[in-house]
């Protein structure tokens, strides 16, 4: 399992498949996997059959899919433009992200 760069709230840009250029918030995020679930990205359909049992209504439904963590870049807060981003250790011994073209640190 590998840390990932990505967080459940960031704004990404897809920069690959066939959602290229959609910004899109990250609702939660699979390391185990390497992939994270963006809002309004990847949708597919699903058809679903009806259960009265738990109020399904049935029909089709576009839910969205995990996508790779490689096909999306992470767009900073500071400067708005989507950049890589690294690590950076402070006095205080807490981690921080690292923008690496404005140098804007976050959470």
């Amino acid at each position: 399992m590998t840390k990932l760069k990505i967080k459940k709230g960031d704004q990404v840009l897809v920069i690959a498949g066939k959602d290229k250029d959609v910004r899109g918030k990250v609702l939660r995020v699979l390391p185990s996997e390497g992939k994270v679930i963006v809002e309004r990205v990847n949708l597919v359909k699903k058809h679903t059959k009806p259960n009265p049992q738990r109020q399904i209504q049935g029909g089709i439904l576009e839910r969205e899919v995990p996508i790779q963590v490689s096909n999306l870049k992470v767009v900073c807060s500071e400067c708005g433009k989507p950049a890589r981003m690294g690590f950076k250790r402070l006095e205080d011994g807490r981690g921080v992200r690292v923008c690496k073209l404005c140098k804007a640190t976050t959470g």
